[in-house]
């Protein structure tokens, strides 16, 4: 399994993620799996990839949390959460986007 954070300098939310992101791997058998960290600098860099705001968390290249569209634009991402919007998922959510996707 590849993970990706896709994110921005300006993004305070993706150093968190992150952490979430490693937990959630840990706590679904996932342990050796390596985060990879992708700065996106232009709307270049963003349009190669699966970006949708930062951060966006990608699974073997495709979002983890799929949103009906990507963007060039190097802005944060606001996420779906049980306790209303927020600038990342929980990891209860991303143990259940890496539990479906998983190998």
């Amino acid at each position: 399994m590849n993970i990706e954070v896709l994110h921005i300098d300006e993004c305070p939310s993706w150093v968190e993620v992150g952490s979430r992101v490693r937990e959630a791997l840990d706590s679904t058998g996932f342990q050796e799996t390596t985060i990879i960290f992708r700065l996106i600098s232009s709307p270049e860099d963003a349009a190669k990839v699966t970006f949708a705001g930062s951060p966006t968390i990608t699974i073997d290249g495709e979002d983890a949390f799929p949103n009906n569209g990507t963007t060039s634009d190097l802005s944060c991402r606001i996420y779906p959460t049980p306790t209303g919007l927020a600038g990342l998922p929980t990891t209860e959510q991303l143990i259940e986007a890496i539990a479906a996707n998983g190998h």
